[in-house]
């Protein structure tokens, strides 16, 4: 039976570090556009992460244009996502950032860890 479950499991993508939430991560995704591909960048905060093995997941949240907030979810082992970088660690208490969505501004920012 683990036989099987290791063949059905996909390889881990080694293009992404370990997060956490409150990071601060530029994720390249690659995007395919008729016969072209280009990587596009998408920078924001971890909101939270999903750890499931295979369906392993993190959302990025970052704020678009007038202040709209954009989410999007990736797949941690996906082999789109190009590479990951985290920017920068910041402090928090709370393994979900769901308040995030509702503040702006300075309110809006988090500690660095040290």
């Amino acid at each position: 039976m683990n036989d099987i479950l290791k063949s059905v499991e996909t390889p881990v993508n080694p293009e992404i570090p370990e997060l956490a939430p409150g990071d601060s991560v530029s994720v390249h995704v690659k995007i395919k556009e008729g016969n072209r591909e280009r990587i596009q960048e998408f920078k924001g905060i971890v909101l939270y992460t999903h750890n499931n093995g295979n369906s392993s997941t993190f959302t990025v949240r970052r704020l678009a244009s007038n202040g709209i907030g954009v989410e999007r979810t990736f797949l941690t082992r996906s082999p789109r996502v190009a590479k990951v970088v985290v920017e920068r660690h910041a402090k928090v208490r709370r393994g979900r950032l769901y308040f995030l969505r509702d503040l702006t501004g300075k309110a809006a920012r988090l500690k660095q860890k040290y």
